[in-house]
């Protein structure tokens, strides 16, 4: 799964670094490495002791649609490396976060964090124990490791983006909301529709945090609808 401020202190932006090509680093290595070196957001996560740039991207999200207000359970999927779980722990910090990923994760205070895989049939059930209640929030950061072929890589994302949708609208309390990572164009338009049947809102979102040149978008789905009672129809849009 997965892998804007100035400086702070008062101090002088200083000007663009420039990463001089070493004997076994690749022009590609270099050229990420420089981009780091110059990212605002990078500069600003070490600065305020965020473990990714990515936090920022749920932190604007949040500014724009306000999901974390008065969100008590909270599950991560794809947390590492914990970027967006430190974000709901200073946002709410009375929230239980329960977060998983394959990649292994150091502790968090006041999250519960499983190193497995998401898609094994046990995963629902360890993540809803260790909740222990109805989440308010699901959010998911997950993405399918590229194979270098955009089509095939948006499809397996969307995969994992539409099991992630799944899980939440069998284990979201009613009002819930579902924040996920989808690729350019957002969700297609049959899973836009099928969102829209279990929440009261579905928006598409690029935050200020996501770099202009990245693939990525976000959907977020806000006032879950509940689920259906044994006979009853599903919701309509």
């Amino acid at each position: 799964m997965k892998p804007g401020g100035g400086s702070g202190g008062g101090r002088p932006v200083q000007g663009r670094q420039r990463v001089k090509t070493a004997r076994n680093r690749s022009a590609q290595s270099t050229r990420w490495l420089e981009r780091q070196l110059n990212d605002p957001y990078v500069r600003r996560a070490k600065a305020e002791g965020y473990r990714s740039r990515a936090a920022y991207k749920l932190l604007e999200l949040d500014e724009r649609f306000g999901f974390l207000k008065g969100a008590r359970r909270v599950v991560d999927l794809g947390i590492a490396p914990g970027g967006w779980t430190q974000v709901v722990r200073r946002r709410v910090p009375g929230a239980a976060v329960v977060g998983i990923d394959l990649l292994p994760v150091d502790p968090i205070d006041g999250a519960t964090i499983f190193e497995m895989d998401f898609m094994s049939d046990e995963a629902p059930a360890r993540l809803m124990e260790a909740l222990g209640g109805a989440p308010d929030l699901v959010l998911s950061d997950m993405a399918a490791n590229t194979v270098g072929h955009p089509q095939t890589d948006a499809l397996r994302t969307m995969g994992l983006v539409e099991a992630a949708h799944a899980f939440a609208i069998e284990v979201l309390r009613p009002g819930g909301a579902f924040v996920a990572k989808v690729f350019a164009g957002g969700a297609d338009a049959a899973f836009v529709a099928e969102m829209k049947r279990n929440f009261a809102t579905v928006k598409h979102a690029k935050p200020p945090a996501s770099r202009k040149g990245s693939v990525e978008w976000f959907v977020v789905a806000q006032g879950f609808k509940g689920r259906p009672s044994a006979g009853e129809p599903a919701a309509e849009g």
